[in-house]
């Protein structure tokens, strides 16, 4: 008899368990729903002065306000706007041709954002040019942007000049790029993100608020193009997220960003994809973790609980940001940098391997003779070799996000940029070309 009865209360436990599990897991996995607040003050829709906001959500602004001075650096990364040109002088043969060859700082905290795009060299201010820069380059830079593009749309703001969008813009990034007024729901606000979310069948209306909190850094930390002569912002998403697909879509739309000088090279330029690289599949990732768990972990004012908005590398503040679910920080930060070490050694020997590639290029197009199918092959991987290294190397972790994914493209990368090499040297017949380690040679301006 008791024995029975052992195995009644088992069974309960084991229902019981398995009811509160589903219960959980169907809470965790419900839309994003409004949250009731209790505003101080009202919040006009799309309002782009976050000061207003601040009212009714001083810890939040307060905290977000702190990226303005927040200037410190890691071993790989940081907030100081420092030269990557200058760090790693690679980088100006790399981008040779092109603006970012002239001036490539590191991103500065987000209200730095608006002051830093109207500084930077990049920009070609002459309105007579047509290749003058778009108000598109204003897109991730302010909160003044959902209100533009509601009131004119976005294929409007995209062709606008930078000159002419500057009057409309004077509020830097803020509350109302992620959140929506009297809800405070996490959401999309750029166009361009909607839109290839549903090139993708998605709704993202329909995301849990765990996701949203990593959906709401995709408005901005993502790649794109500029599409056509409207310079239409948009996300080259149609065949997937990973890079070779996003390579395949660019093939197939025909675009370059610019053509490299004396190899006639078709480039291209990856922006910040961060987005793409922690959803491909990352640990973190699968384990439900979300960019605000460790870039804006929660924290307290006395009662209060609410989630920080000094965004920044959460190895200034593990204990906050990692210790959240690891309880060995100092573990947890040796791995880091361990990681990071690793993917930063790997991506030099890929950015040598690439330039090797470039000087034998250029030395085949210079001798006249080579085999027009065998150079053709060379440039194509060159184009290859180049963006792949450019995504692990314009992603801001330096391979943390996804390490076994960064490795895995650095070494195709550098695997093209060699075929290339080689290519290029058997199209002239000239075995000097497969020399390696020649990135001092002078850059082209």
């Amino acid at each position: 008899m008791k024995n029975y009865t052992n195995l009644i209360l088992a069974g309960l436990v084991i229902v019981l368990a398995a009811a509160l599990v589903g219960v959980l897991t169907y809470v965790k996995n419900q839309p994003a729903e409004e949250r009731a607040v209790q505003p101080l003050v009202e919040i006009a829709p799309m309002e782009p002065d976050s000061s207003k906001w601040a009212v009714n959500y001083p810890n939040q602004y307060d905290s977000l306000m702190k990226t303005k001075t927040n200037n410190i650096d890691t071993t790989y990364g940081g907030s100081s706007q420092f030269s990557w040109l200058e760090r790693d002088p690679r980088q100006v043969i790399l981008f040779a041709g092109y603006p970012f060859s002239k001036d490539y700082n590191d991103d500065r905290g987000h209200i730095n954002m608006l002051e830093d795009v109207r500084a930077t060299k990049r920009l070609n201010l002459n309105d007579e040019d047509p290749k003058h820069t778009p108000a598109t380059c204003y897109s991730c830079k302010s909160s003044d942007n959902p209100g533009l593009w509601a009131e004119m749309g976005m294929e409007a703001f995209d062709k606008m000049s930078f000159n002419e969008m500057t009057p409309n813009i004077n509020n830097t990034l803020g509350c109302a790029n992620c959140h929506e007024a009297g809800t405070m729901r996490l959401i999309v606000t750029n166009p361009a993100l909607e839109e290839a979310f549903e090139r993708q069948g998605k709704d993202w209306t329909t995301f849990t608020r765990q996701e949203m909190r990593t959906v709401v850094c995709a408005n901005c930390h993502v790649e794109y193009y500029f599409k056509g002569d409207g310079k239409y912002l948009t996300f080259p998403w149609d065949n997937g997220t990973k890079v070779e697909e996003i390579l395949a879509y660019y093939e197939e739309a025909g675009f370059k960003d610019w053509v490299y000088p004396e190899t006639d090279t078709p480039m291209l330029k990856a922006q910040h994809p961060e987005y793409e690289f922690f959803t491909a599949d990352s640990t973190h990732y699968k384990a439900g973790v979300s960019c605000a768990d460790c870039h804006m972990p929660y924290t307290r004012d006395g009662a209060a609980k609410y989630s920080s908005h000094d965004v920044h590398s959460p190895l200034l503040n593990a204990e906050e940001s990692c210790g959240q679910c690891h309880t060995d920080t100092e573990y947890v930060v040796r791995r880091v940098n361990t990681i990071q070490e690793q993917v930063a050694t790997t991506k030099i020997t890929t950015e040598d391997a690439i330039i090797d590639a470039i000087n034998a290029i250029k030395a085949a197009v210079a001798a006249g003779n080579a085999d027009p199918a065998l150079l053709d092959q060379a440039r194509k991987l060159h184009r290859e070799a180049q963006y792949m290294w450019d995504i692990v190397s314009a992603e801001n972790s330096t391979g943390f996000h996804n390490p076994e994914y960064a490795l895995k493209i650095l070494a195709e990368s550098t695997n093209r940029a060699r075929q290339a090499q080689m290519l290029a040297a058997q199209s002239i017949g000239d075995t000097s070309l497969l020399t390696t380690g020649t990135y001092y040679a002078t850059p082209t301006p």
